[in-house]
């Protein structure tokens, strides 16, 4: 029975030792990235989801960094120096980002912060911070700083390295503005999985909580956002679909987005701000207008953004600033009807998003089920009474964290895209906000005058879902041409909207190599220009490729048998078919047409494309993996779609043989379908992008301010140690442990190398190198290693030498009861005995003599009675008497032969054999048992077992039939101990 049990046993534990190993360092990460806060969120093996604590433990970070010389702060120390010196301090950085120096946001900027100096990139025309010659940075250099430092946090609360990372940013964010955070997490060392709408992290982690609550029944919600700098309203849909890979699943999918990027809680507290300054300076006790001088604007803004959370729960309360200006301070009462009267206009603007969204859903509140406040700013109690009435809902909902909702979305989204991790599906359409279209013109001849015709074709429509892919083909041109790319139809935008939208010209693609693709294949049938689009997971659209088709005839040279088109069926069948993948394409772009600006017609005719395209993510990948070569040809086999159309006819008509020879007879000669790379250039219109040495020297820029702080806090632990080592050690000397082992002329020499440590330290020790620093500890600590090690072994042998005396008076008990065991029931032999009996006497002589030659030597010399020979005096002891125990344990009574009982004798073997066999076995069952049911507790709904623990589990279960009736539970029935992957 034992020889069975063991391999099945041994099994488990291997199998147990290895799955811990998989799951090392694959943690993941989200940023909420706000442009006053950041939320960080991971997910690691054991922790499913969970927000990042900063250093001072609060789950939520200021998105601030303070450039000093010498000295970089992040977090709340940079806000701490923002009050004395706001000049070196950055942030609300997301609003320059993607903008081009006379955007107005620009000058916006550099009006709530006229304390930095903010100059135009010549190259790229973008903006970038000067404080002087040598610290010169851009917006998303400084983006990348606070990246960088969220990922310092998130790893010291995971314990473990974390590279990859799911990032939030407003839905209303143009192209130039994403390809700007992905620039500055490039810059971070940051691998970005996805850029993700915020309101679309919190619709997603609305609804991972909530899966069962979503049914067939759309239900539509809204969420509320108003953050510090803007107000997003968000319509989402909630609905169960259908799905090849993973059957039914949960659903959302944005349907309606308004937005408002200068409505938040910041231009609230600016507003107070002011209001401050302006009582100050009526207060008039300083000749000097407080509004001029920057460090005091730093303190009131400090001080009215408490004012304002406080206000929020109380009808007034007393603004007060000590030394706010001239050693003067500052003190006045401000009621919320005064806060609210400031922000008049900004309170009337918070239905607007609503109906924004509404009407972009072509909605009307009836069909919103529950409005949902996100953002912090929504806990201004002004702002809750308007949307509520605007609204007309009898409450507004708050059944969500307003402040980490984003986070824990991304971080689900993170994991879900996460190879390290297996996560219930839920699937997300989201919306691009802004229209996308082609537009190119051509020149027409007609009646003998030339004209030039203007077309323009949409690419991706307003609130188009993405990711997906798209194919514009271009049927008339046979030479080199060229076309843009640009926003559609913007006028669902207001005029101050657009001015800080930027360009509307994203890019301008040449093409060239097309005439002579062209002169090439002058023999085949063109089939168009076709360009390849693709608007990823994070919004961004790229130009996967340009290709020229062409299609020729080629004829068959001979008759395929039955047996090979039925193994070219099979092949199909399991992918090795060469049958095309039906493209995602729009409407092809026929030249001769004259395209009107708006066409219902062409509308309508995308439509059906774009649903096509974006009903499942599987139609883009199998654009993605559309097989086309350059310069080659790729014949259509037996496999193809009109083929196999043609045998699926053939079986169903069951015609005579000899109709189908007929058939194969009347077949028409295949075709040829040829594909030639076109080169692309690619002329940005919006905002160029940094060029590959400048990311390089940015990310050498960062990783040597990133090298300097490490060395820099290196250094001042080596200060600490060694500051803390001297203060320690003189007051030690006097301590009566020390003075025990201390010689006079010992104590004389460590005190006065400490005294003069000590001095050294006041006069060159605070500037000098870490390697200074750690040559003097280590040289203090060996010169008193001797009396550490004097002190500390004389402290130790209490505890052992008891341990010891306990440790042989229980072996001597346990000898003396296993010599009295009778003859016929001894079960340990004389040998084993005589071992443990010797061990026992050499233990106890050697003690004995030790401890009375160390009674005999000064305590001030080395002692020979040490820790570590008790230590291994004590384990050698109990592995013999361990060894003794446990043969008793699983000893078996010797059975006495007695002729009158020998029938009843081997009955009662038997049963005992029996019982050992039921009762030995459960054993291991019930631990597996017990170590399983924490899992089935902390995890339910979890799915089955792995293909990998099911093996084994059947393998336990063949292998040992009564221990599965007799345990307390089936064991594959449960999830195994330790998963690969964790779920969430």
């Amino acid at each position: 029975m034992g020889a069975r049990k063991l391999p099945v046993v041994a099994l488990f534990f291997i199998v147990l030792a290895m799955l811990p190993s998989h799951t090392v360092t694959v943690a993941v990460m989200s940023v909420d990235l706000g442009s006053e806060w950041m939320k960080m969120a991971i997910v690691k093996p054991g922790v499913p989801m969970e927000i990042v604590l900063n250093k001072e433990s609060r789950r939520k970070t200021p998105a601030a960094v303070c450039l000093k010389e010498n000295e970089r702060l992040f977090g709340d120390n940079a806000l701490g120096v923002s009050v004395k010196n706001p000049k070196t301090v950055y942030r609300h950085l997301q609003s320059l980002l993607g903008k081009k120096h006379d955007n107005p946001q620009v000058a916006l900027y550099q009006k709530r912060f006229p304390e930095h100096q903010l100059q135009e990139d010549s190259v790229r025309s973008t903006v970038y911070f000067k404080n002087s010659e040598e610290m010169q940075y851009t917006a998303e250099e400084l983006l990348g700083m606070v990246l960088n430092y969220s990922r310092s946090l998130a790893q010291d609360f995971a314990e473990q390295p974390i590279k990859d990372a799911v990032i939030t940013v407003p839905a209303f964010f143009n192209q130039a503005e994403r390809r700007a955070v992905l620039q500055a997490a490039q810059m971070a060392g940051l691998k970005v999985l996805q850029l993700i709408n915020d309101n679309t992290a919190v619709a997603m982690n609305y609804g991972v909580f909530r899966r069962k609550d979503i049914d067939n029944t759309p239900k539509n919600v809204m969420f509320y956002d108003m953050g510090s700098g803007s107000t997003t309203a968000t319509i989402v849909t909630y609905q169960t679909v259908k799905t090849k890979e993973s059957g039914t699943q949960p659903q959302l999918q944005i349907r309606g987005v308004g937005f408002d990027r200068g409505l938040g809680g910041f231009e609230m507290d600016l507003r107070l701000r002011d209001y401050l300054a302006k009582l100050f300076n009526e207060q008039k006790k300083s000749k000097n207008d407080v509004r001029q001088n920057h460090r005091a604007m730093a303190k009131l803004l400090k001080e009215a953004q408490r004012l304002k959370t406080v206000l929020s729960a109380n009808v007034d309360f007393m603004a007060q600033v000590e030394g706010l200006m001239d050693d003067i301070d500052f003190k006045a009462k401000v009621t919320r009807a005064e806060f609210e009267q400031l922000c008049a206009d900004l309170f009337e603007r918070v239905p607007r998003p609503v109906q924004d969204a509404l009407t972009t859903a072509e909605m009307n509140l009836d069909d919103i089920e529950q409005v949902i406040l996100v953002g912090g700013s929504t806990r201004v109690p002004k702002v809750q009474e308007v949307l509520l009435k605007a609204v007309g809902k009898e409450e507004l909902g708050k059944n969500i964290n307003a402040d980490e909702a984003a986070a824990m979305g991304a971080v689900y989204q993170a994991a879900a895209l996460s190879k390290a991790f297996k996560v219930k599906p839920f699937l997300v359409r989201d919306a691009a906000v802004f229209p996308i279209q082609v537009e190119f013109t051509r020149e027409t001849e007609e009646d003998g005058i030339k004209t030039v015709k203007h077309n323009k074709r949409i690419l991706f429509q307003r609130m188009a879902p993405y990711p997906q892919r798209k194919v514009i083909t271009f049927n008339r041109y046979n030479d080199d041409f060229a076309f843009d790319i640009n926003y559609g139809d913007l006028s669902f935008l207001g005029q101050d909207d657009l001015s800080v939208f930027g360009s509307l010209n994203l890019t301008t693609v040449r093409l060239s190599g097309v005439g002579s693709s062209f002169q090439k294949h002058a023999d085949a049938e063109s089939k168009g220009i076709k360009a390849h689009f693709n608007m990823d997971e994070s919004g961004v659209l790229l130009l996967d490729r340009v290709e020229s088709v062409f299609e020729t005839i080629v004829e068959e040279k001979e008759e395929e048998s039955t047996l090979t088109k039925l193994g070219n069926t099979i092949s199909t069948l399991f992918g090795g078919g060469s049958s095309e993948p039906t493209l995602n394409v729009t409407e092809p772009v026929q030249d001769e047409e004259e395209v009107p600006l708006e066409s219902g017609k062409d509308d309508k005719a995308d439509t059906p494309n774009d649903e096509a395209a974006k009903e499942t993510q599987e139609d883009s990948e199998k654009i993605a993996g559309e097989d086309q070569s350059q310069g080659k040809t790729e014949t259509e086999e037996a496999g193809s779609k009109t083929d196999a159309k043609e045998e699926k006819d053939g079986e169903k008509s069951g015609n005579a043989e000899a109709e189908k020879d007929v058939e194969k007879k009347a077949k028409p000669q295949k075709k040829s379908k040829i594909s030639e790379d076109i080169t692309v250039e690619l002329i940005i219109r919006d905002i160029v992008d940094p060029t590959a040495d400048d990311v390089t020297s940015s990310k050498k820029k960062l990783q040597d301010l990133t090298d300097r702080d490490l060395a820099k806090q290196e250094r001042e632990k080596n200060l600490n140690s060694l500051e803390a080592f001297i203060f320690e050690t003189q007051d030690k000397l006097y301590q009566e442990d020390y003075e025990l082992v201390l010689k006079e002329e010992e104590k004389e020499q460590i005190s006065t190398k400490l005294r003069e440590a000590s001095e050294w330290m006041d006069e060159d020790g605070y500037s000098a190198t870490t390697k200074q620093l750690k040559e003097k500890l280590s040289e203090l600590k060996s010169l008193c290693k001797d009396m550490f090690f004097r002190v500390e072994e004389r402290r130790k042998w209490p505890d052992r030498l008891a341990a010891l005396d306990s440790l042989l008076n229980t072996s001597s008990f346990f000898l003396r009861s296993a010599k009295l065991i009778p003859e016929d029931d001894q079960i340990f032999t004389e040998v084993e005995l005589n071992m443990l009996e010797k061990v026992i006497n050499e233990t106890t002589t050697w003690k004995n003599e030790t401890v009375a030659e160390q009674e005999k030597r000064s305590t001030k010399e080395r002692p020979i009675l040490l820790s570590k020979d008790i230590e291994s005096k004590l384990t050698l002891l109990d592995r013999e008497v361990n060894y003794l125990l446990n043969k008793a344990k699983f000893a078996k009574p010797k059975a006495k032969a007695k002729a009158k009982n020998s029938t009843s004798s081997e009955k009662n073997n038997k049963a005992n054999n029996t019982a050992e066999e039921k009762v030995t076995p459960p054993t291991v069952e019930s631990t597996e048992s017990k170590s399983e049911s924490p899992e089935e507790e902390v995890q339910q709904g979890e799915a089955p077992p792995t293909e990998e623990s099911n093996v084994h589990m059947d393998a336990d279960s063949q292998s040992q039939p009564t221990e599965e009736t007799t345990s307390t539970g089936p064991v594959e029935n449960g999830p195994p101990e330790n998963h690969i992957e964790d779920e969430l």
